[in-house]
């Protein structure tokens, strides 16, 4: 049988070798799996005691990434009143994505980098 948590309950295994995440209403201990994590244990840590599914989502996993995901299950989530705005991070900083904006503004800094890269160039040469 699979226990039943609340947000608050899920935020307080944030400690080291106690890890718990949210992943579509499902609760995991994550706390034997986060030294073997592909992606490194700190976006998991970042992500503990939090809802992870938009961070989960956004990477995309194998299938064999979403068996090993069915064996940490240890719960379902247990909605409270005025529980879901504080359980959700900010969108995703345990797995960045960039928007629009960030990538256009990078691209003009590389482009300028070049160009003065090769102005330089030419002057010394």
């Amino acid at each position: 049988m699979l226990e039943s948590l609340t947000y608050t309950e899920v935020a307080t295994h944030r400690n080291p070798n106690d890890y718990y995440i949210v992943i579509h209403e499902k609760v995991y201990d994550i706390s034997k799996f986060i030294d073997e994590h592909p992606g490194g244990e700190e976006v998991l840590k970042d992500v503990a005691g939090r809802d992870a599914t938009v961070a989960f989502e956004d990477v995309g996993h194998s299938p064999d990434a979403l068996n090993i995901l069915t064996t940490l299950c240890i719960g379902v989530l247990k909605k409270q009143i005025g529980d879901s705005a504080a359980s959700t991070k900010e969108p995703s900083q345990a797995f960045p994505t960039t928007t629009n904006e960030s990538s256009s503004f990078r691209l003009c800094a590389i482009i300028i980098c070049l160009v003065l890269g090769a102005y330089l160039a030419h002057r010394v040469l």
